[in-house]
């Protein structure tokens, strides 16, 4: 009993001790918080909503980049607004961006020194309490207690896990230590107490970046951010262990051995009324990243699909392998605007590695690319190899990057096509 009472009282401690610590962050860090709001020009409503907060005296506000995008993309359509604690509003004008990292910076005009969030030097420890601000929906500024969970596991560009009840109007607001401190950005929610965050560093480097060496051209420092990182990307994919894996016992696929490639499998050996035997191997990357509401790249999906006649005869079979392939598509949203159409080369392909031997697989291949047409030297890429050389089986091979290089999607396809034979 005395141990029950215990807990309950730390439990409760706790509790009186965040709740204080929450009004004395609101009390002095409201001023320094906005509502960063997009406007259309045309209509004159708000487009978007997010939140935002001051990292210098002289009027610059960092926010997410998913909060100001259409800005970035159509500054003629668009303005870009903050609205402040006692409810002024104002013009403020984009200076810089992280498109990877999903971070933005503005600048409200000042005429005197203001106050500011203090990116923090450290990182926090894992189980620290943190403190997340946010000024959304026209409810004011709010504070969000929550825990720092450290680096969401298995993810290319970092996020920290953040157990708190953030909300996607918070987006691009603080998160703050106890000493008051930046120590990560709201990104996103899954809901459950679930949310990510950017880690401060990547303010820090944005911010310094911007110091040293403003951009002239918002889309050409996009440009370059996306191509820096799919070449890190590439590298990374290309230059880590293929292991060979059984599909099906009858296949051998190639599986990249690295944390942030996740792979699900599936098959219908319980379905005893099935004309085919069919077993997949699907592999991602667990994120993107953001360019527009309809425009998502940064994405890599692979997939396998092994299948077996049961029951049926040579021309049954191909007519319902054909309509599996026909079903192989982009792995990213993207529209007219954004890419060009499709270009793409039919070949029938047997493998340098595999050719001559019982492992050959001969494949009739597609390969297609589209271009991105803000972004020069970036294409998404779609390849699909479908076997022909067996009468009542095959094997679909399908991979989908989005925006890389010409140079890196061969170098991706060549390996590809050589890593993939029959057992």
């Amino acid at each position: 009993m005395k141990t029950l009472f215990t807990l309950v009282f730390i439990l409760l401690s706790h509790t009186i001790f965040a709740a204080e610590q929450a009004e004395k962050i609101f009390a002095q860090l409201t001023p320094s918080l906005y509502q960063i709001k997009l406007i259309d020009k045309a209509s004159g409503e708000k487009s978007s909503i997010g939140s935002g907060f001051q990292i210098s005296a002289d009027g610059i506000i960092a926010t997410n980049y998913h909060v100001i995008s259409s800005y970035a993309r159509h500054p003629e359509k668009y303005r870009i607004e903050y609205l402040d604690y006692q409810g002024k509003s104002a013009q403020v004008d984009l200076v810089s961006v992280d498109v990877i990292n999903d971070l933005a910076l503005v600048k409200r005009q000042v005429d005197h020194d203001m106050p500011y969030f203090i990116l923090s030097d450290k990182k926090p420890i894992k189980g620290e309490q943190l403190f997340a601000l946010g000024n959304p929906h026209d409810l004011g500024m709010i504070v969000v207690p929550g825990t720092y969970n450290g680096l969401k596991k298995e993810s290319f560009n970092e996020r920290i896990h953040f157990t708190g009840s953030i909300n996607s109007g918070m987006s691009g607001g603080p998160v703050v230590n106890k000493a008051e401190k930046v120590v990560g950005i709201n990104v996103a929610t899954s809901g459950n107490q679930i949310g990510f965050l950017v880690p401060h560093e990547k303010l820090v480097t944005l911010f310094t970046d911007y110091k040293n060496n403003p951009p002239t051209d918002i889309k050409q420092q996009m440009s370059a951010q996306l191509m820096a990182n799919q070449n890190k990307l590439m590298s990374a994919l290309l230059n880590n262990t293929w292991q060979s894996k059984e599909l099906a016992g009858k296949a051998m696929i190639p599986i990249i051995d690295v944390p942030f490639i996740r792979c699900w499998g599936d098959s219908n050996a319980d379905k005893k009324d099935a004309l085919i035997l069919a077993a997949i191997a699907n592999c991602s990357l667990d994120e993107n990243t953001y360019l527009s509401s309809h425009f998502f790249t940064g994405s890599v999906e692979i997939e396998f699909r092994y299948m077996q006649a049961k029951n049926l005869s040579d021309n049954k079979f191909y007519h319902l392998y054909q309509r599996q392939i026909s079903r192989a598509g982009a792995g990213n949203r993207a529209g007219k605007d954004d890419v060009t159409e499709y270009q793409c080369h039919h070949d029938i392909i047997t493998p340098a590695s595999t050719a001559g031997s019982s492992q050959e697989i001969k494949n009739k291949s597609i390969f297609c690319t589209r271009a991105y047409k803000e972004f020069p030297g970036l294409f998404d890429v779609l390849y699909l190899g479908a076997s022909i050389d067996k009468n009542q089986q095959a094997l679909v091979s399908h991979f989908t990057l989005a925006g890389v290089s010409k140079k890196n999607a061969l170098a991706f396809t060549g390996k590809f096509m050589e890593a993939v034979s029959w057992k």
